[in-house]
């Protein structure tokens, strides 16, 4: 999809005014999260590949020309700079599964001003909707302490394209599966599901509907075993296992009442009738604090299905992320509006032992320190092929054990510090001083 609609009016705007006047420098953009959620210690990046296929793909079809000069009237000569206008740029960004926190630079674009202002939109959609969800997923991979994962959040994701972004999202932060079909085949993920309740209630009979699927799918099979009562429900499941002599080990799932009485009640059915294999999968309005509740409350569960709550990420479903104007034409620039200002500059992340350095993107890394930007587009095309997702889901393995348990906590957590690098801290005062020169305003700390 080429995508020269897919922006807001004023971009619009802006763009045609650049163009109009020649204003044809380049500028860099900074993305990134001006403070986390609360209850939330880190975030981990998401949504890149995303943009890089935008900005890849951007330009304006003769439709999208034909609407702008119909319904908002752009002039003939800006819709000529339009039709011919592709992404030319260079991206630098922290790679998907990293963890990151606020005030750290998720990506920044440098390109013709123009064509940086356009990509705004479609950028802080992209990264600030996966990264939000891609965060509640890992919050849930720290909860299961071990046990798998699967998306159940399709049906309840707001938009279809969401759906799609979330399993991916959530098979980065450690997911082991997905129920949305379309997404596994589109990312290579394994496509997971059982069977519903209405399945049951068609039967009429509960130990006859599960012989009618576990005939048809007589692979490893997961029975619903809480239509009308759970412990009913386990027992025709055990004896549809043994009449029809399932080859692979089975499972049972709880979707209702108190999950960790009936997981334990379940378990010990199933290992008194030889099942010690069977596995025990829960599901039902789960999130990671009710996940840690089950955990901590010794439940056997073996993997658990997580939908709407990680879907929306329910408890903090956006994020207060900004693309900042950073640099023009060899300027650095920034803003000063109360609450709002952020360092000029184009910049780098550095990680060490004692914390991240904000720092400018020219200045080496402090002893210890390894960058987390790294180039990922040059001159509008990707650098290197396309990333498979198990190296992003390894990276946020890596990142998550690297986490300090502060950090890592559910609740009242304690990120991990970022401090401006002392370059950095001057140039901003440097700004700060020559701008509030400029526009004639007293020298004041505020906004800084």
């Amino acid at each position: 999809m080429p995508g020269g609609l897919l922006t807001d009016l004023y971009e619009l705007n802006m763009a045609a005014s650049y163009l109009r006047r020649s204003m044809t420098g380049q500028a860099t953009f900074s993305l990134f999260v001006r403070r986390l959620p609360p209850g939330r210690g880190f975030l981990i990046a998401a949504g890149l590949a995303d943009c890089l296929q935008f900005l890849e793909d951007f330009s304006f079809t003769p439709d999208d020309l034909g609407y702008l000069h119909h319904t908002p009237g752009y002039g003939e000569d800006t819709l000529r700079a339009f039709a011919s206008l592709r992404f030319t740029g260079d991206v630098q960004a922290v790679p998907e599964g990293r963890v990151v926190f606020a005030g750290e630079p998720l990506l920044e674009v440098t390109a013709p001003i123009a064509e940086a202002q356009l990509a705004e939109t479609v950028l802080l959609n992209h990264v600030t909707f996966q990264t939000a969800v891609a965060a509640k997923a890992a919050r849930c991979v720290l909860a299961a302490g071990g046990a798998q994962l699967v998306d159940f959040s399709f049906r309840r994701t707001q938009g279809i394209d969401a759906g799609l972004a979330v399993a991916r999202a959530s098979a980065i932060a450690g997911f082991t599966a997905t129920s949305n079909v379309a997404a596994a085949r589109r990312y290579g993920l394994a496509a997971a599901g059982t069977m519903a309740h209405s399945f049951i209630e068609a039967f009429g009979d509960e130990e006859a509907a599960f012989i009618a699927f576990a005939e048809d799918f007589p692979g490893a099979i997961t029975f619903l075993v809480d239509t009308y009562d759970t412990g009913h429900g386990v027992r025709n499941a055990i004896e549809a296992t043994r009449r029809l002599r399932l080859p692979g080990p089975v499972g049972v799932r709880l979707d209702s009442g108190d999950l960790a009485a009936l997981a334990r009640v379940a378990r010990a059915m199933l290992d008194e009738a030889g099942l010690a294999d069977a596995r025990i999968f829960a599901s039902g309005g789960l999130d990671e604090y009710a996940i840690a509740a089950l955990a901590a409350a010794g439940a056997p569960i073996d993997a658990y299905g997580v939908g709407t709550k990680m879907g929306v990420s329910a408890d903090a479903p956006y994020l207060d992320s900004a693309y900042k104007l950073a640099a023009y034409d060899g300027r650095p620039v920034m803003k000063l509006s109360a609450g709002k200002a952020s360092p000029p500059g184009a910049k780098q992340v550095y990680r060490g032992p004692d914390g991240d350095v904000l720092a400018l993107r020219e200045e080496p890394p402090p002893p210890g320190h390894q960058p987390l930007l790294v180039p990922v587009m040059r001159k509008g095309r990707r650098v290197g092929a396309q990333e498979p997702l198990a190296v992003a889901q390894q990276r946020c393995r890596a990142d998550l054990a690297w986490l300090p348990p502060a950090a890592r906590a559910l609740r009242n957590p304690v990120p991990v510090p970022v401090r401006l690098s002392d370059r950095l801290t001057i140039l901003q005062d440097q700004v700060t001083r020559d701008l509030r020169r400029r526009a004639g305003v007293p020298d004041s700390p505020e906004g800084r």
